[in-house]
């Protein structure tokens, strides 16, 4: 299962089933659930007025426990401050061990496909810091050039989402973080 923002659900002409997040389970044989919403974070509520973990409850939580579930994002969450967004991933992940006490979980930071600010880091060390403390694998996009080979072919006219090309090139990058960095129980 995933959760996210627009980046794991589509946006603009990239539809759920043409993420990243849909992508990665597809090459790895997976039946995805995705959820979540554009503009939604770990603290943000976004146009749908709910964070991740309220997606989490609302869409995820009532199904059979999952193998993995990935929590993707913090995109959203730039406006906010470190100890803010720490506390609520901490509660995100504090509720999926507690309702799902077996399903491993990985954390994949906010996603800039090209010219993070400065706050996506602030964002990003707050979600390893949570991910460290409590045994969850922590990925981070970050330090990723996704814009090589030219910024057109990744990224949509707004310049911050991924085109179909760039969520192929995320699901690359994912199966290959998964299949080489073991993912903690």
């Amino acid at each position: 299962m995933f959760v996210g923002d627009s980046f794991t659900v589509g946006s603009g002409p990239v539809r759920t089933w043409e993420t990243y997040a849909t992508e990665t389970a597809r090459r790895l044989g997976w039946q995805p659930v995705v959820a979540g919403a554009g503009g939604t974070g770990f603290v943000n509520q976004g146009r749908v007025g709910r964070t991740f973990e309220q997606s989490y409850v609302a869409e995820l939580a009532w199904r059979p426990a999952p193998d993995l579930l990935v929590i993707s994002g913090g995109h959203n969450d730039r406006r906010w401050t470190g100890p803010t967004v720490r506390q609520a991933a901490a509660r995100l992940v504090w509720s999926v061990k507690a309702h799902w006490p077996d399903t491993r979980i990985v954390m994949i930071g906010p996603i800039w496909m090209d010219g993070a600010p400065r706050q996506a880091y602030v964002v990003r060390d707050a979600l390893a810091e949570v991910a460290g403390r409590e045994r969850v694998t922590f990925l981070d996009p970050l330090k990723q050039r996704w814009t090589s080979g030219g910024r057109a072919a990744v990224l949509l006219p707004d310049g911050v989402h991924p085109t179909a090309a760039g969520h192929v090139r995320l699901a690359q990058w994912l199966v290959s973080a998964l299949r080489a960095t073991p993912v903690p129980s």
